[in-house]
């Protein structure tokens, strides 16, 4: 191994440094006044032509200054300079001091009010050896560190040794770090100051993060390739690292809004008539569900793009039976290929060349399900394409929804994955599949997504995907695999999908009750609670064990399903605005409690509780037999969203948590947009919103609407509406004010009513609407319900006089 010596040579090309060091060269290219991209190229490598991850290259020139001095190399960045020439940092309110250490090269990153913010270890911090670069960085003491993708355990991983290699790993437990995600991108937190930075390293290859493990001072980078490509992110604070992350790899796209609904699978419903069971069942116990999923059984023999003609004779037919009842269906489709003669996908695949072939072009052949099995290459343009048009059946003629990629890390029976020595690319850059085996999962995915776009112009592409590298969020939605029906993977569901948010990864889930093992009652009424207001939902499970369906336990589980489903289906307007900002910002719609207040230490380590948006404050209960549970309420006044009343934190509180409850609040000053529940979403009319307004604080909502479907949102056809909440003191009394602005867009909401459920903190006196005395009566959870008739989706003002 070696590490990096005394700088050789200097040269600046704006906007990039370039240090000449014995043996390697280090590239630093300043993207912004918060992005830095660090490179190392050991001499004989190359940098980085392509990634699958990065969208964003071109970037506006940023202001940088150059100062070289005996010892150092200092940049600059944006607002940041130095008082005299000694200073390590400065007293501009921006920009970035990039320092560069002459003898040995060593480099430092502070921002311009001199916090740091990334920098080499003691002893060393660049080394290299054959097929491997690492980066040891500093661990300042006292640092959290979050992301890192789809791992297990708590939030916060400082202390632990992860690998980013997607495998396909049935046993979900600690030891078995390696899962069907690679997203090598973390960020960190000061336990004072709430400041972050970000670090992402672009490698398809395998990554290893030991944080602070081996050396408590040190988090180390080590990329199996022969170049370092990582890119710094100053924040300042979390949401801006995440931000910028993700305008460097990409942000999901607005999803189809039946997405968003209840889906149920199960491994698998091996005939139509099953599936009709299924939709029978959910319609008649009146249980809300958009989608009905179809694994592998479906198929002839495993193979991919056909059907069953026993078990499935009339696939379309059976499509449009679900259709008239408001079910779309989902099919999953695998990577591998059976290798089989008679069957058109082999022989077009090997007519043009598709498939993956070891070094002296022979056939690569593995086993998956269909037996003897190859492997397109989607790393090349032309077999994405090739694979794409081989949906135009499912899509066109059947009628297919939305696809399901699974299997797709690859996996492979003998070793778990394909062998690292085949080779992928374009012709004449081909390289060993160990060097891209994480981006797998992804460009399988941009395949689907660019074959539905052609397909299906008119309608957005749902594909749900099990692997996946950085920047997966521009294709799929993402599940977390093979979990298990265990009280310790309802309680872990939480952290991992955070994980993945704070990696840019928004539209998340779990196998709701679990997709190994046994199931109970319990188990599941407390998972589809939980699941109901995480962002992807649906109930999964596997070929013998208990079936799953919310049914299955009796009436009493049964109902707590109906229950939170139908509550999901209430907030579909919420969820399709916290999906609109996902899409627009890059921020998680399921989020840690550190994030909306990252000054405050007593959520730095919360693993058990999530907020979905800013508002709304999910508290699931994770043990068998728990009757209550101990939640933290951040700053501010939270609102108990059974019973409405108030509690002041920052505060740990005891809640009740019966089996038919789990704890939710909303932040004062919150208004949450709802509706009349339905049992799919091509039942809602959006005749009525109903606004719940938690009044006891000013507030704010600008609600996004659309037709759900489509891409005329992309030339305006869309609505923003805004609502704000205000109050006035005077003489005892407190004036509360909802104003509703009018719509503002090319889309016409179809509103002719709203439901104004008012939380206030006193006795409410009088309501006045537009000015004019209105009737208030009584409502759940201690609300004040007003009707406002809103033809057009009008403006409209509610006062409310409250006496406390």
């Amino acid at each position: 191994m070696q590490s990096i010596g005394a700088l050789q040579q200097l040269s600046w090309n704006d906007p990039t440094l370039t240090v000449r060091a014995a043996g390697a060269s280090l590239y630093i290219t300043v993207l912004a006044a918060d992005l830095v991209r660090v490179e190392l190229i050991p001499d004989g490598s190359q940098r980085a032509a392509h990634s699958f991850a990065v969208i964003k290259r071109d970037w506006p020139l940023c202001p940088v200054r150059v100062s070289e001095e005996p010892d150092r190399v200092v940049l600059y960045v944006g607002g940041a300079s130095a008082s005299v020439t000694a200073a390590r940092g400065s007293a501009a309110d921006s920009g970035l001091v990039i320092e560069i250490g002459k003898n040995p090269v060593r480099l430092e990153i502070r921002r311009a009010d001199g916090s740091f913010v990334a920098g080499c270890a003691p002893g060393g911090g660049f080394w290299w050896e054959e097929g491997k670069t690492t980066w040891r960085m500093s661990a300042p003491a006292g640092w959290r560190y979050y992301g890192f993708g789809q791992k297990l355990g708590y939030l916060e991983k400082r202390g632990r040794r992860m690998e980013q290699w997607t495998t396909d790993e049935p046993l979900h437990v600690l030891e078995n770090d390696a899962l069907y995600q690679a997203n090598p991108f973390f960020l960190t937190l000061e336990p004072a100051g709430g400041r972050s930075t970000g670090v992402f390293v672009d490698c398809t290859a395998r990554v290893v993060h030991d944080v602070a493990k081996a050396d408590p001072d040190v988090c180390a980078v080590t990329v199996h390739c022969e170049r370092l490509d990582a890119y710094i992110f100053a924040g300042p604070g979390p949401k801006d690292v995440i931000g910028r992350f993700t305008e460097l790899t990409g942000r999901m796209e607005l999803p189809p809004l039946w997405a968003l609904g209840f889906h149920q699978s199960r491994y698998s419903y091996e005939s139509a008539d099953k599936v009709r069971e299924i939709a029978r069942e959910m319609r008649a116990r009146d249980i809300p569900c958009d989608v009905i999923h179809l694994d592998i059984d479906y198929m002839d023999g495993y193979r991919v793009f056909t059907w069953d003609k026993e078990r499935f004779p009339d696939p379309k037919g059976l499509v449009q039976e679900l259709a008239e009842q408001g079910f779309r269906a989902v099919t999953i489709i695998d990577p591998g290929v059976k290798l089989d003669g008679q069957y058109s996908v082999f022989r077009d695949g090997i007519d043009k060349g598709c498939f993956i072939c070891h070094p002296d072009g022979e056939l690569y052949v593995g086993t998956v399900w269909p037996g003897p099995t190859v492997f397109p290459d989607f790393t090349r343009a032309d077999v994405r394409r090739w694979w794409g048009d081989l949906h135009r059946e499912l899509v066109q003629d059947v009628g297919i929804a939305g696809i399901w990629n699974d299997m797709n890390e690859p996996s492979c029976f003998e070793r778990k994955t394909i062998p690292d020595t085949v080779v992928q690319g374009e012709d004449g850059a081909r390289v060993p599949h160990a060097q891209v085996h994480n981006a797998y999962g992804i460009t399988m995915c941009m395949a689907t997504h660019e074959g539905l776009r052609r397909l299906a112009p008119d309608r957005r592409p749902w594909i749900l995907t099990r692997s996946g590298y950085a920047g997966i969020q521009r294709y799929a939605a993402v599940w977390m695999g093979d979990n298990h029906s265990w009280w310790e993977h309802l309680l872990w569901a939480m952290p991992i999908c955070m994980g993945m948010g704070l990696c840019g990864v928004p539209f998340v889930g779990t196998d709701i009750g679990g997709f190994s093992d046994d199931c109970n009652g319990e188990l599941l009424a407390r998972w589809t609670q939980m699941g109901a207001l995480m962002p992807f939902c649906r109930n999964h499970s596997r070929k013998r064990t208990i079936p799953q369906e919310p049914w299955v336990f009796g009436p009493e589980v049964e109902a707590i399903c109906r229950e939170y489903l139908k509550l999901r289906y209430r907030l579909l307007p919420f969820l399709y605005n916290e999906f609109y900002k996902a899409a627009q910002t890059g921020l998680p719609i399921m989020r840690p409690l550190f994030l909306e207040y990252p000054h405050d230490p007593a959520t730095h380590f919360v693993s058990d509780q999530f907020l979905v948006g800013e508002d709304v404050l999910v508290c699931p209960v994770y043990q068998p037999g728990a009757t209550h549970r101990l939640v933290y309420l951040p700053e501010g006044t939270w609102v108990d969203f059974w019973t409405g009343e108030r509690l002041a934190g920052p505060a740990h509180v005891v809640a009740e948590a019966p089996l038919e409850r789990m704890p939710i609040y909303v932040r004062d000053g919150a208004i949450i947009p709802m509706e009349p529940p339905v049992r799919h979403t091509g039942e809602r009319d959006g005749r009525e919103l109903i606004l719940h307004a938690y009044a006891g604080a000013p507030g704010r909502l600008v609600l996004y609407e659309d037709a759900g479907e489509g891409y005329a949102y992309q030339q305006g056809q869309f609505a923003l509406t805004t609502f704000t909440l205000a109050h006035e003191e005077a003489a005892g009394e407190t004036r509360v004010t909802l104003v509703a602005g009018a719509p503002e867009g090319g889309f016409q909401p179809p509103r002719q009513q709203v439901t104004v459920h008012l939380y206030v903190p006193g006795q409410v006196r009088r309501v006045r609407v537009n000015g004019q005395d209105a009737q208030w009566m009584p409502g759940p959870a201690g609300s004040v319900v007003v009707t406002v008739p809103a033809p057009g989706a009008a403006a409209f003002t509610v006062e409310a006089t409250v006496r406390r």
